[in-house]
Formats: C-alpha cells, structure tokens, sequence
C-alpha cells in the first residue's frame, strides 16, 4: 500500500503530458509559427467541415459577407481596379489582431494594388470570433480599415460559416481562384514572414503571372504560416 502514492504520482505526471499542445508545428526556416506567439493558442478551435480543406482544383463557394461599408458582398459583386468583372480573386483570410497578419498588412495592400489592375483583386475576410478576440469584432474592423486606407473590401465571418468550408486554418491564408472559383493557389504571401526585405519569392504574384501565361501555378499550395483562427466549438 506504501506504493499508492508514487503510483498515483506517475499517472498524474503521465496526464500532464498528455495535456501538451500536440497540434504545434515547426515553422520553415526563416518563418514564425502562430504557436509561438505570446497569446494563448488553447482557446482555437478548428471547426472546418472539410478539415483537409479545398484542394487545388476544388471550386471553392461564393458567399454574402458584410463589408466594413456594412454593405453585403459576394465575390459577383466585386470588380478589379478597372472596374470589370475580375479573371480571379485572391481571398485572403486575415484579422486586426494576429502579429503575423499585422506584418503581411503593407504587402497585402501592395498586393491589391499590383494585381487589381491586372484584374485579381484582394478579398480580405476576417473569420475571428469576436467573442475571444473583441479587437476582431465589427467596429474594429471598420476602424483598421479605415486607419489603414485597405483598398479592398474587408468582410466579416461573423457567424464563422465560410472558412470552415474553405478548410482555412491560419492568418493571414491565401485562396488564389480563377473567375471560375476554382482554387489555382492556395497557401502563404511569401516567403518571408519576418522580414519584407528579404523575400525571395511573393507566391502569389508567381501564381497569378502563371495564370496570365496559361499556365499552372508552381508551386500551387505552399504551407501558411500565422496565427490560428479563433472559432467557436463545433
């Protein structure tokens, strides 16, 4: 009977062990993983149907999503820069508050500025739930964007319906779609989270030049990196 004790210790420390996040990934080299960061990471839950979410090829759907304008969207109703019918759309799942989507913010709005007018907008939605994030709720939307002049539509995920369908799990994640909505690229910005200056390769400008070639995007799914998205319990 003496042994209880320690017995009852080594199940106890067996349990801790158990209790450890097994969802952490490595980062690649020169990238920060959202498990990293200082917020805690146990409130995410990952409520995606289609949890391997849209694989290249797949045709991704189209939704009606509420625009810091607190107008309604649906990818038919946004034009490029020129003011016609886009040949894609880069839907691009960021937030306010994940340092990493904070440190893509400037490059995601170059990016619209650079590929609008070749006729691939940015579609920036944000999937947090402002229950666990309130710096991800509406008003904070619309504040950021204002702020920060987007040049593209910043649509809320409030009911947190449509990331789940895409299968996104990160901020910022990029859907690269053709004006069929089918997924030609799907992953990372770049390939530098870090550091701007360092970038050797914007995945997404690669992609979209492949497109203009009729071409296949390569490489066409490239790990994103950033902060898990904050969801409600499935």
């Amino acid at each position: 009977m003496k042994k209880a004790p320690v017995l009852l210790l080594c199940v106890a420390a067996l349990g801790l062990g158990a209790c450890k996040d097994t969802a952490a990934e490595k980062a690649p080299a020169g990238e920060v993983s959202a498990v990293q960061a200082p917020q805690p990471e146990a409130k995410a839950q990952n409520v995606a149907l289609k949890p391997e979410g849209l694989k290249v090829g797949d045709t991704a759907p189209d939704f009606s999503l509420m625009n810091v304008d607190k107008k309604l969207y649906s990818l038919k109703d946004i034009k490029d820069a020129n003011g016609n019918a886009p040949k894609g759309y880069i839907v691009t799942f960021t937030c306010n508050t994940c340092p990493v989507a904070q440190a893509y913010e400037s490059r995601i709005i170059e990016l619209h500025k650079k590929m609008s007018p070749m006729g691939y907008p940015v579609v920036a939605i944000q999937p947090n739930d402002a229950g666990i994030n309130p710096g991800d709720g509406f008003e904070a939307m619309q504040k950021r964007a204002r702020d920060r002049g987007y040049p593209f539509v910043y649509l809320y995920d409030e009911k947190q319906e449509i990331y789940p369908q895409y299968g996104a799990s990160r901020t910022p994640e990029i859907y690269l779609l053709d004006t069929n909505l089918k997924v030609r690229y799907h992953g990372a910005v770049d390939d530098n989270s870090q550091d701007p200056s360092a970038v050797k390769v914007n995945y997404v400008e690669k992609a979209v030049g492949a497109l203009e070639k009729g071409q296949d995007p390569d490489p066409a799914d490239v790990r994103a990196v950033g902060c898990s998205i904050k969801g409600r319990k499935s």
